[in-house]
């Protein structure tokens, strides 16, 4: 393949602002979809980026748009709903992890066919399945399904499905799917999370401080779509994205505090105390900082079961190598706002 033209939906989020950086320097045509140009400003001075206002919920304004390009790429995905629901509920019902994680897949995967796109790549999230113990999981685990499924033949047997079932028309799309754990990186939500919390308080009450991550870096991820977006041994594969070592949570923030010189005391709670305190912070106004279904995710532990995979030929970034230079340079200010959502 030789792909030059590539649409990013998510374009302006964190990952998506070191992707199309790395696409831009590797000469490619870069399409924005975004709700405002003000959210995409990092990447609109890129050479060779074009970003475009658009609904991309709109199944009319996804086919216009990816008209004329080789290849899309979804990174889109939320940590919270603000609007709930139930898998049982019509589609208005379901809530906005279904809309975002389930829903706009399938919009994409009809809008990639229908304008000739042949080539897509999916953003999905390590242990993402129909039935992990979060709606998170969940639905990013029916809307990666949907995407591998589209990267059948029309007719495919039905068994080659992930559960057997039938999520869309096989469409033979070209599709790739990552898995990363927990990303971090200059102007992460995940340390400089914890960082913004340890500058602010001498005791810090830790949910689920057993919990289990491999974070990855985001240049590393970034890479492995660049990586990917040309390269036929990738299509109708999903990858783990992990980074080279695990952690559990009472040891990243634990390490945080020593890269800030903020050594806290963390107390660890009890499962019940953790989902407890998950319910306080969902209950309070404003951005979550945690909510009851980020417990559940916290249950299944973020860890990959072999290494970077050797396809992308990369050596993934160790954090102690890298979070220093952000989360030191990071001024009191914005640890205050990292640590409301902000």
């Amino acid at each position: 393949m030789n792909i030059k033209k590539v649409c990013v939906l998510g374009g302006s989020g964190f990952v998506g602002i070191h992707l199309v950086n790395k696409l831009a320097m590797a000469g490619h045509a870069v399409r924005v979809l975004t709700r405002t140009h003000e959210h995409a400003k990092k990447v609109a001075v890129l050479p060779g980026v074009e970003v475009l206002e658009a609904n991309i919920f709109d199944p009319a304004e996804l086919e216009r748009h990816f008209a004329g390009m080789d290849a899309v790429i979804n990174l889109v995905g939320i940590l919270n709903e603000q609007k709930t629901g139930r898998a049982d509920k019509p589609l208005a019902g379901r809530g906005d992890f279904h809309e975002v994680h389930v829903e706009l897949p399938r919009k994409i995967v009809h809008a990639c066919a229908a304008s000739g796109v042949k080539r897509l790549l999916h953003m999905s999230a390590l242990k993402a399945d129909p039935g992990a113990p979060s709606a998170y999981l969940r639905s990013k685990g029916l809307g990666e399904a949907i995407v591998l499924a589209a990267g059948m033949l029309p007719g495919e047997d039905e068994s080659a499905h992930p559960d057997g079932s039938r999520f869309i028309d096989g469409y033979g799309l070209d599709v790739t799917t990552f898995r990363p754990s927990v990303i971090f990186g200059h102007e992460d939500s995940f340390l400089n999370k914890f960082a913004g919390l340890l500058k602010m308080a001498p005791v810090l009450p830790l949910a689920s401080p057993d919990a289990r991550f491999q974070p990855v870096f985001v240049d590393d991820v970034a890479q492995a779509y660049v990586s990917s977006l040309n390269n036929s041994a990738t299509f109708g594969q999903s990858y783990d994205l992990c980074g080279p070592k695990a952690y559990t949570l009472r040891e990243l923030v634990e390490l945080v505090g020593a890269m800030i010189g903020r050594k806290r005391k963390i107390i660890g709670l009890s499962p019940r105390l953790s989902y407890l305190q998950a319910w306080f912070f969902e209950c309070l106004p404003g951005k979550k900082i945690m909510t009851r279904d980020n417990y559940f995710s916290l249950q299944v532990e973020s860890v990959c079961s072999a290494a970077f995979p050797t396809v992308f030929d990369i050596t993934p970034s160790a954090l102690e190598a890298v979070a220093p230079g952000y989360l030191v340079e990071s001024s009191p200010y914005q640890g205050y706002r990292s640590a409301a959502g902000r």
